[in-house]
């Protein structure tokens, strides 16, 4: 998309409408999931048990709970066909599968040199470890807070998974709201620092939430659960604009695969930080840290023109390389 865009309108077409809108469409295509494949199963067991008919067609081959999965794959197909016809994209060297293997750690390498080297890469693959290790607390721990908010696992599971769809749908507003909230706080940075500013406030209130029961409890959850991914929606395209104005083409597919290494490698770490912490609001505090950090680093402008600028680069990075 970036590539077609600056092809059609140069170097500085305007790429952050266009991202928001691609995450927008997916926030809402997991929320509509989430729905579905929830509701299906249930909803074939009602009426006329439509269920149960396919049971005995099938000989029990596909039950009721086979359906989501089937339709996930139904639209795969669908989606893979509609890439490789009305995608088309110029041709490229073969590439064996020993090479592309071999290339890994290359890339791995070209990757951080390129954090390394540009504040702004840097900033964005720490954001996303950052992001990485809050979304992995979340969902590792919201399934047995929701158990122990209602009382039973049963009714916790229905929550979690209106939470879950909720969750998604605050993801799209906040990527609809991306390009006006850069606007309203003057640029790209200050838009990625307001959008972790809110997702530490709903980390925060989800910690808070661990002090007290009942449905006040229950209220302020689910808001902090919201806030997180209305923020999480508002801080992706705006920090990708940034990532992919400084980051040329031939390094862009690069750059985006370690920032999605340091969100899956802070993840896991996290998970088994928190899962080895005592219950209570120490989990979800823990990654609030590391996000409210981020919030306040990206306020800092600094410029490698200055030797202030090239100061507080070199300082930068050695706390990237601390952490």
């Amino acid at each position: 998309y970036v590539d077609s865009a600056q092809a059609a309108e140069g170097p500085g077409a305007e790429l952050r409408t266009g991202l928001a809108r691609g995450n927008t469409a997916t926030a809402v295509a997991l929320a509509v999931g989430t729905v579905c494949g929830g509701g299906l199963p249930w909803l074939l067991g009602l009426g006329p048990d439509l269920g149960a008919r396919l049971v005995e067609v099938t000989a029990g081959v596909v039950l009721p709970l086979s359906v989501p999965p089937l339709l996930g794959a139904l639209i795969g197909v669908g989606y893979v066909t509609y890439v490789l016809l009305a995608l088309p994209e110029p041709p490229r060297a073969p590439a064996t599968l020993r090479g592309v293997l071999r290339d890994v750690p290359v890339t791995m390498v070209g990757g951080l040199r390129l954090g390394r080297g540009d504040v702004v890469v840097r900033r964005v693959l720490l954001t996303a470890a950052a992001l990485g290790g809050a979304l992995a607390v979340i969902e590792l721990l919201t399934p047995g807070r929701a158990a122990e908010l209602t009382g039973a696992a049963e009714s916790g599971a229905v929550l979690f998974a209106l939470l879950a769809c909720a969750g998604f749908s605050c993801t799209a507003v906040g990527s609809h709201l991306a390009p006006r909230l850069a606007r309203v706080a003057g640029s790209g940075e200050r838009a990625v620092s307001v959008a972790l500013a809110v997702m530490t406030a709903g980390l925060v209130v989800l910690g808070c939430t661990t002090w007290w029961g009942g449905p006040p409890a229950l209220a302020a959850a689910a808001a902090g659960y919201g806030l997180v991914y209305l923020a999480l929606g508002a801080a992706g395209p705006n920090q990708n604009e940034l990532l992919h104005r400084r980051v040329e083409s031939r390094g862009r597919a690069t750059a985006l695969s370690v920032q999605s290494l340091a969100l899956q490698l802070s993840g896991a770490l996290a998970g088994l930080a928190a899962g080895a912490l005592p219950p209570g609001a120490g989990r979800w505090l823990l990654p609030a840290v590391g996000v409210v950090t981020m919030a306040l680093l990206w306020l800092r402008r600094p410029s490698r023109d200055s030797p202030t600028g090239r100061v507080e680069c070199e300082a930068e990075s050695a706390v990237s390389a601390s952490v």
